[in-house]
């Protein structure tokens, strides 16, 4: 097993990674109320036949917080940063919810960066979902923190609970809840209102690198058909459905997430 280092790319704002193995880079970013950290067992896996880096995006775990207000599109600039103090000219690219999101931006932005996409668990546009749907997400982050003056350890288990399927385990269940309460709450707050605007549901056409979808079989806020939606538009894609897991897939089913990603990644490795 390859050791995982930390490191801090001095990028503005400045960005802590953590990274092992070596070979075509493969980078993970985790969803909007993660960290870094969410993605230590697939680092530890998928280092075998990687260069595998998993971030704290801006805002996120050991990473700076950031002036003004978030465009959501600064996520994939900062990911040109990453890739570029590696002296990495293409990726595999990958997320999973906010990190998917963010690959996707990254892909529309940068596509001559990307070798392959790893999609989970995430949707293209904030308008795809119904006002019903769109209410309850902002109010759920949004109003205990602005409104109610409550901070971030105090919605992380109601959030959290949301989140994980029926199967998952209480460690798994503390494990989210612990990321949480790791989270910057105005950081937070900036991030939940940026992704109210993300929509890239019109560039998923365009998408022209192997793609692959994956979601959770009981995932209450991605569910498997929005992954068939997404699928539906985007060429030669593959989607994946994970039995017994919630939207946190990658904790969830960890093994079986690792193993379906691994399996796509060896396909396309070498491959320009």
């Amino acid at each position: 097993m390859a050791e995982i280092k930390t490191e801090r790319i001095l990028a503005n704002p400045s960005l802590v990674i953590d990274h092992a193995g070596e070979g075509e880079l493969l980078m993970l970013m985790h969803g909007i109320g993660g960290n870094r950290t969410n993605w230590t067992e697939q680092i530890e896996a998928l280092s075998e036949h990687f260069h595998v880096v998993a971030w704290d995006a801006r805002g996120y775990g050991d990473s700076d917080d950031y002036e003004g207000e978030l465009d959501f599109n600064e996520f994939a600039r900062d990911l040109v940063q990453v890739l570029d103090h590696f002296g990495v000219e293409k990726a595999h690219i990958g997320g999973l919810s906010m990190g998917g999101r963010i690959s996707q931006s990254f892909y529309a932005l940068f596509p001559e960066r990307v070798k392959t996409l790893t999609l989970v668990a995430c949707f293209s546009g904030f308008n795809n979902f119904s006002a019903a749907e769109k209410q309850n997400f902002i109010d759920l982050r949004l109003k205990p923190l602005v409104e109610e003056g409550k901070e971030v350890m105090d919605i992380a288990p109601i959030i959290a609970k949301s989140l994980v399927g029926p199967h998952a385990t209480e460690a798994q269940f503390n494990q989210l809840v612990d990321s949480m309460k790791c989270l910057h709450k105005e950081s937070y707050i900036k991030t939940v209102k940026a992704t109210t605007l993300f929509d890239q549901t019109a560039a998923l056409e365009k998408i022209a690198v192997p793609t692959i979808l994956i979601y959770g079989e009981h995932d209450s806020l991605t569910p498997p058909n929005t992954g068939q939606e997404m699928a539906a538009k985007i060429k030669n894609c593959e989607l994946k459905i994970i039995p017994k897991s919630g939207h946190l897939i990658n904790l969830e089913q960890s093994e079986l997430f690792t193993e379906t990603v691994l399996e796509f990644l060896l396909r396309h490795r070498d491959q320009l």
